[in-house]
């Protein structure tokens, strides 16, 4: 899904480098080993240090950047904290190593953390049997099956081990960031409990994963929580960001800053109403979730892509089911199928 809105900035951060996109608000642009090849980092001027919100992914070139901006243009004032708004290894993946080497505390929601904490500890003989019954649930076929050991070490191996104990962060609490207030806004659906922080001050909203300007954030049914309903927690989401003005300054985590943000909203809603009425007419007879994966998504998936689609197959499957338009049925096989109910 893409959208028509221009980028609020013609350059984006060099290596080692970043961008003030607002008072005290900067830019920073590391790399990330997927399709979806980079994210974006904000450090904010609080006085006497920086706050870091996100850190990237656990990579060597990530460190290797972040240590070039901090013996560099920001060498000046030392880092004092982290804020990560959820728990996906580019968020959190460097949380462990930024305390183990500045000595920083972690600000973060509880589930989020605890997410990450649970997740960094999975290993192939744990994950493994209560993966294969989960993709053999929904319908993958044989190769795609063939990859769950990899699948099982992914996240582990992209973070460092998440800091023993945070400073819990929640919805509505205002944080003091350089003499500004913070509102932390928390949405649902993309992760448990996603944290987005808003500057009225400033009038920018630090977004992460929740409102992006030209994909659409990641929706899925994941192993952890298989019964889940994660689109209706979305879309309900998105109307916690109403009553923020039109013209803020949207910083999301990936593509570009923007603003717009009430016609990004309504795109996003839109959108997943066009999917949704694409799997539910792909249900007109008792299919899987991997068949409905396949004809909701007609390009090539690469090993990554295609778990996150599944995924995403499984999430508007779900919350059709949930509004009554669809009627699962388990077979004696174990593969859970889905056809629309007739009235």
């Amino acid at each position: 899904m893409t959208s028509d809105m221009k980028t609020a900035f013609d350059a984006i951060p060099n290596a080692g480098h970043a961008i003030e996109v607002a008072s005290g608000v900067f830019w920073v642009r590391m790399p990330l080993p997927f399709k979806l090849d980079h994210i974006n980092l904000w450090v904010l001027d609080d006085g006497d240090g920086w706050v870091i919100v996100d850190t990237g992914i656990n990579l060597p070139e990530v460190r290797e950047r972040w240590q070039t901006l901090f013996a560099g243009p920001m060498g000046a004032k030392p880092l004092k904290k982290i804020i990560c708004t959820h728990f996906h290894p580019d968020h959190v993946g460097l949380a462990g190593w930024f305390e183990e080497k500045y000595d920083l505390p972690l600000w973060m929601t509880l589930g989020e953390w605890g997410m990450a904490r649970n997740l960094k500890q999975e290993t192939t003989e744990r994950s493994t049997d209560y993966l294969q019954k989960f993709y053999h649930r929904a319908g993958l076929d044989e190769a795609t099956m063939a990859l769950i050991p990899e699948r099982s070490i992914s996240y582990p191996s992209r973070i460092t081990v998440p800091p023993a104990g945070i400073r819990r962060i929640v919805d509505g609490e205002v944080l003091s960031i350089g003499g500004r207030d913070w509102k932390i806004i928390v949405g649902t659906g993309h992760s448990p409990e996603h944290a987005c922080l808003y500057c009225e001050d400033l009038n920018v909203l630090i977004s992460g994963d929740q409102v992006l300007p030209r994909i659409s954030p990641n929706i899925s049914i994941w192993p952890q929580e298989p019964a889940g309903d994660p689109l209706s927690q979305f879309l309900a989401s998105l109307k916690l960001f109403d009553h923020l003005p039109e013209d803020v300054l949207v910083l999301p985590s990936h593509d570009w800053p923007f603003r717009g943000l009430h016609a990004r909203l309504s795109e996003l809603a839109h959108h997943h109403d066009e999917r949704l009425e694409e799997t539910y007419n792909l249900c007109e007879k008792a299919v899987t979730g991997f068949e409905v994966l396949s004809g909701l998504f007609t390009r090539k998936l690469d090993s990554h892509q295609v778990f996150f689609a599944i995924g995403e197959a499984l999430a508007h499957l779900h919350h059709l089911e949930a509004q009554g338009r669809l009627h699962r049925e388990d077979g004696l096989d174990g593969i859970s199928r889905f056809v629309q109910k007739k009235a």
